[in-house]
């Protein structure tokens, strides 16, 4: 390299030169080698014109540069000082003028009231536009970044900040010196543009940009004139490099904070350097001036720039060092500077790329397969336990990606747990609140989107809150995107109603924890241990094997089952829910609880054991208790001509029969024909009133369990009473019903086997009194008064309190509302009649239980007494030891940073009440004394009634006796309640002994039900059917609006409502089922009570092991063997008999315990009052609409 760009020729060559070119005419293209730089070769033509004296000529050059840039500047301050001389003047004269017309106002007027002549012209307005501001404007807009134009302006002049340099070139034959004029006259061009378009001439001359273009573009000229060139100062283009940043901005490629710093840091950094090296590199291949140019050396260009990063960063190798004055001096003030830089600059840019989002990608969606999007609450326990129910074995193949959005990066530990499944899992790290990161994760193409809640929040509704603005966020989005999301307060749920998009006929789901909770909680009072089997049915768990023949062993054989649902075979079509279900379970090995019937409005409705009257359609969808999904496809695949002889439910594989298909009428015909028992032809069972009904019924509630046959069944009920049954009077007040024998024989194929020849009345309707809510499925009152329902102790010990529910809640002013409405509806289900709803009696802080009572004052036989729960003087007032169950609840659970103590109230409570000792004989007396016994003592009902069977509260003398449920928000907390167990802390809750046993609920295994509701929406609304009480989208609705149930009257709508399913718990001791509760079958008891009772048998509560029987000690009771599951049908039921006998089933249990079974049992409202009419026969109940009376 040579300073003069490559040609300058150094010192001691001229006479090699001139020697050359005299003695080499011959040959005149050869080139001549310089000493002193073996490595540099200049090559030179007698053609070009250089000059032979060896003259440097780079002050030609610089002056170019200089002349511009002071030549420029001078021409800008003398039109600066000339527009000011002229606007000085102007200004001058304007004000003498002004001054004139100051002083002669009258001719001012008359003047301008003088009409002007058609030649005179107005002047031009100030805010017209010259042409000289449109040329600034056009300008402006083409160095702009709003225009394709503007952009490729911007960005190409740091396209090119060095050409290549040679000396002594021709340049019409160079292509290389051509291409560099083309990129300077394109930097002219933009420098003029630019120069245009500035506001501030003189400012714009003075910028580094500008000083950058004068040392790089004139010299260009200058040596094409000179046919010569100089590297000179071109390094300076390296300062274009400084703009970068501003480029991608303007193409859109930069966008956030911390990319545009980092891109500014390193750009600046970068340029810097670059032009310092082009410096040294200027001056060292140079040398001095005053030392006549010949203490240069040889560098390149990239040596010069290793220079420049060892002495920028102190540490000064040595190798390569400047040996001018110059370059020496210079780097003594670059090494100032240069180490300030480096200091600053390295640290900033390292931490910003460290800072650098490492889950901030973007998620590629793979052509096949679904992907789902979870976000909200993102923590180790709640991604752990949703990915352990996701991602089951027992699902099948789940070809669905989880995509995590979380805006806060994951720990070590989940970061671990994401690693374990990467094939299916992946973390991105952003809110679902930003658009951006919404894309980033494809939520337009997602299968759905999963909301996750904090369960353990101390302000529920600010979280509720955020989940709600999560769901407005990912709606506005994209509107079509379903949605599932967990709510923790039922309230809260009405503002999912005010979204426009949202939609739960398109899948989006509201998972609300406390309605959920307080359902089950309310189950359990019902039947005990239902909780227990309803959370293990939705929760995906592996069977565990123990070889013990422990309690575990039996239970973990339920616990393995789960609830799917499957499409049933054609060949079911036309028969009954109960043949069905029987040859389910005997054929195929497995149990139908329920199906979905669809009208022939096609709107569906989930119906729980709907009885003879339904028939199987084409398509069918049913509702199965197995062991993994592979087990229910036999109810898909199942041919009688090919299946009807196999004994083998593992042999029923898909057969090559054709499948036939009916249309939607033929189906209905069909089954309509099975219904009345006639030809299609003579099919008559439905009439067009009744038709009418049904399709009001059917739009009305689709979701309830009445479907379309059990209305009309119903209607016919009211419409075709017999004359003997009704007093003039009440016919009156009935409206004077018509009377037919017809539908009599139908009512009795359903409900035969409960009723007593003779006893065949019918309760009537009062179309005047509101008993219910408008949807006919709760029980109804006017609103009461808290004072009128609050009860001292002295009048709650007055009062005999038998099979009643005490609730037990620790609450104050400031505590979250836990929602006892919803505790309170299922136990006030329409479905139940008047005298059989179980009184409610709940005791604790009253400024708690009247912010509570705004959503109970609507319920029948509810009382209050304000106490604590810790009191026992409160818990004998209310008589705890004749209670049907005893729930414990805490609103001041989350409140608490230390999770072992959040429960601390709840378990303080049980201990409490299981250490308590009562004389039984005290409360039976008193129940005697006042003519009244409590519920399930009348032994009077014959046996043939399965209601005879109803489980009946022992005698009890120990509060540990007594039925409870504890609710815990902590699973390991479960540990404390038992002091007498075996649990290891470590384990899981749900092979605790308190939960298996039904004594203890914690909300956290309600987490299953998110991704069960994934891949079955109808999932959670089977399980809201079973424990809310009849909870529809409909009554959702109308609390949204009034926050209260409305009464309504009584119509043949709404009555039929009441005609629905309910679970009860039956003894096995006694009853009809007597003879199987001692070494029975399950099998049989499951056909026996299908087939007699339509009832549906699907779990057994039993005692554990009783190796003691000592009645001191604590009465255990368990989910074991067959809970929930489908039990083998040769599996034994044991009565107290074989208790003595097989010490190995069962505990310490007193000697009047009893096995119970839990059964979901069709009752409806006339059949079971008149088995309650036959069943105190020695004490007759009034019907049941004049027993409502009281309330």
């Amino acid at each position: 390299m040579l300073a003069e760009a490559d040609g300058t020729v150094p010192h001691g060559s001229d006479s090699s030169m001139r020697t050359s070119n005299i003695n080499n005419n011959i040959n005149p293209d050869s080139s001549i080698l310089i000493s002193k730089m073996e490595d540099v070769v200049i090559p030179f033509s007698s053609e070009v014109p250089c000059d032979n004296n060896g003259q440097r000529m780079w002050w030609a050059f610089l002056a170019s540069s200089m002349v511009t840039f002071f030549g420029g500047l001078f021409i800008i301050l003398l039109w600066r000082t000339l527009k000011y001389l002229w606007t000085v003047c102007c200004h001058c004269n304007i004000k003498n003028k002004e001054a004139q017309k100051v002083n002669n106002p009258a001719n001012n007027q008359a003047a301008d009231r003088a009409p002007k002549g058609p030649d005179e012209k107005e002047e031009a307005p100030a805010s017209e536009v010259g042409w000289m501001t449109s040329v600034k404007d056009w300008a402006g807009v083409m160095i702009s970044a709003q225009t394709l134009t503007g952009r490729v302006l911007v960005g190409a002049p740091s396209s090119k900040y060095r050409s290549s340099y040679k000396s002594c070139q021709n340049f019409y034959k160079d292509f290389t010196l051509q291409i560099d004029m083309a990129f300077n006259v394109f930097f002219l061009l933009y420098f003029g543009l630019r120069f245009i378009a500035a506001n501030d001439k003189l400012w714009f001359w003075l910028e580094v940009n500008s000083v950058v273009d004068f040392f790089t573009v004139p010299p260009v000229f200058v040596s094409v004139y000179l046919n010569r060139s100089w590297l000179g100062l071109r390094f300076l283009r390296a300062l274009r490099l400084i703009q970068f940043s501003e480029i991608l901005q303007f193409l859109n490629i930069l966008k956030t904070s911390n990319s545009i710093k980092l891109v500014n840091l390193c750009s600046i950094f970068i340029s810097t350097w670059l032009t310092a090296a082009g410096f040294i590199h200027l001056v060292e291949n140079s040398g001095d001036p005053w030392e006549n140019f010949q203490n240069s050396q040889s560098l390149s260009y990239w040596e010069c720039v290793y220079l420049l990063m060892v002495t920028m960063s102190t540490v000064g190798y040595g190798d390569v060092y400047a040996k001018t004055t110059l370059g020496r001096l210079f780097m003594v003030f670059f090494i100032l500077g240069g180490l300030a830089m480096f200091a600053s600059y390295v640290p900033e840019i390292i931490e910003l790329i460290g800072n650098r989002k490492k889950y901030g990608g973007s998620y590629s969606a793979v052509n096949g397969r679904k992907h789902i999007v979870v976000c909200g609450h993102i923590t180790l326990e709640s991604v752990s336990n949703f990915l352990k129910d996701f991602l089951h074995k027992d699902r099948d193949d789940v070809n669905v990606e989880i995509v995590f959005l979380h805006n806060i990066s994951p720990n070590l530990e989940l970061e671990a747990l994401f690693k374990r499944h990467f094939t299916q899992v992946e973390f991105y790290q952003g809110s679902v609140l930003n658009p951006h990161d919404l894309a980033r994760v494809k939520i337009e193409s997602a299968d759905a989107c999963l909301i996750l809640a904090n369960k353990y929040c101390a302000d529920p509704d600010a979280e509720d809150a955020s989940n709600i603005m999560r769901v407005i966020s990912i709606k506005n989005y994209h509107p079509k995107i379903r949605i599932i999301t967990q709510m923790l307060q039922y309230h809260n749920k009405a503002h999912l109603l005010n979204i426009p998009s949202w939609n739960w006929k398109e899948g989006d789901d509201a998972i609300c924890l406390a309605e959920l909770k307080a359902g089950f909680i309310a189950q359990s009072c019902l039947a005990q241990g239902l909780s227990t089997m309803l959370a293990n049915l939705f929760s995906m768990r592996s069977f565990i094997e123990i070889e013990e023949d422990t309690w575990q062993k039996y239970y973990l054989e339920g616990v393995a089952n789960e609830m799917y649902t499957e499409y049933l075979s054609s060949a079911f079509v036309g028969l009954s829910f109960p043949t069905v279900c029987e040859l389910c379970y005997v054929k195929l090995k497995l149990l139908l609880i329920a199906i979905e019937y669809k009208s022939e409005q096609r709107e569906s409705s989930i119906l729980i054991n709907p009885g003879n009257h339904v028939k199987m359609q084409e398509g069918t969808l049913g509702f199965f208790i197995a062991s993994d999904a592979k087990e229910v496809k036999r109810a898909f695949f199942y041919c009688k001509a090919c299946h009807d002889d196999i004994t083998d439910p593992k042999r029923i594989k898909k057969c090559g029969c054709k499948r036939p298909k009916m249309s939607v009428y033929k189906r209905m015909k069909l089954a309509c024909c099975f219904d009345c028992g006639r030809s299609e032809q003579d099919c008559s069972c439905m009439s067009g009133s009744v038709h009418s009904n049904m399709d009001t019924l059917q739009r009305a509630y689709p979701l309830s369990s009445v479907s379309v046959h059990d209305c009309a069944t119903t209607l016919r009920a009211f419409e075709d009473e017999h004359p003997s049954t009704l007093s003039p009077k009440k016919k009156q007040r009935n409206g004077g019903m018509r009377n037919s024998p017809n539908c009599s024989p139908k009512m009795m194929s359903r409900h035969d086997p409960l009723l007593i020849p003779g006893n065949e009345q019918i309760e009537n309707m009062d179309m005047n009194v509101k008993r219910y809510d408008s949807t006919g499925m709760f029980h109804w009152c006017p609103s009461k008064d808290i004072e009128k329902v609050i009860l001292t102790r002295s009048e709650a010990s007055m009062t005999v309190l038998s099979g009643h529910v005490v609730v037990c809640i620790f609450g104050d002013v400031t505590s979250a509302l836990v929602g006892l409405r919803n505790l309170v509806m299922p136990l006030r289900a329409s479905n139940f009649h008047y005298h059989e709803l179980k009184p409610i009696v709940f005791v604790g802080s009253l400024d708690y239980l009247r912010r509570e009572w705004e959503t109970l004052h609507n319920f029948p036989k509810v009382s209050i007494l304000p106490g604590t729960p810790l009191s026992r003087a409160d818990l004998r007032a209310v008589n705890i030891n004749l209670c049907d169950m005893c729930v414990i609840l805490s609103a001041n659970q989350n409140n608490i940073e230390d999770a072992s103590l959040q429960d601390k109230e709840c378990i303080l409570a049980s201990l409490n009440i299981k250490s308590m000792q009562f004389d039984d004989s005290i409360g039976v007396l008193q129940a005697n004394s006042q003519g009244f016994t409590p519920p399930g003592m009348d032994r009077s009902s014959p046996d043939s009634s399965p209601v005879h069977g109803f489980v009946r509260q022992a005698s009890v003398t120990t509060g540990s006796n007594i039925p409870i449920i504890t609710e815990l928000v902590n699973d390991s907390n479960v540990q404390f309640l038992d002091q007498d167990d075996d649990d290891d802390p470590d384990t899981e809750l749900y092979l605790t002994q308190p939960f298996a046993c039904g004594t203890a609920f914690a909300v956290s295994v309600l987490d299953s039900l998110m991704s069960a509701t994934y891949f079955n929406d109808n999932i959670l609304t089977l399980i809201r059917t079973l424990v809310t009480g009849g909870a529809t989208p409909e009554l959702e609705a109308l609390l949204a609006e009034e926050n209260a149930l409305r009464g309504g009257y009584s119509t043949p709508q709404t009555l039929a409502n009441r005609d629905r399913c309910r679970v009860a718990q039956l003894a096995l001791y006694d009853g009809p089922f007597a003879d199987l509760g001692d070494g029975g079958c399950y099998g049989d008891l499951f056909c026996k009570a299908l087939k007699t009772y339509n009832m549906l048998c699907f779990g057994i509560y039993r005692l554990r092991d009783a190796h003691l029987s000592s009645p001191s000690q604590c009465t255990k009771r368990k989910k074991s063997s067959s809970v929930h599951s489908i039990p083998p049908s040769n599996r034994q039921n044991r009565s107290s008999k074989s208790r003595e006998a097989q010490k190995k089933w069962f505990t310490d249990e007193p000697e009047n315990a009893y096995p119970r079974n839990i059964q979901i049992k069709p009752m409806s409202t006339h059949m079971a009052n008149q088995v309650n009419q036959y069943k105190s026969t020695s004490s007759l109940i009034p019907p049941i609409r004049e027993v409502e009376d009281e309330c």
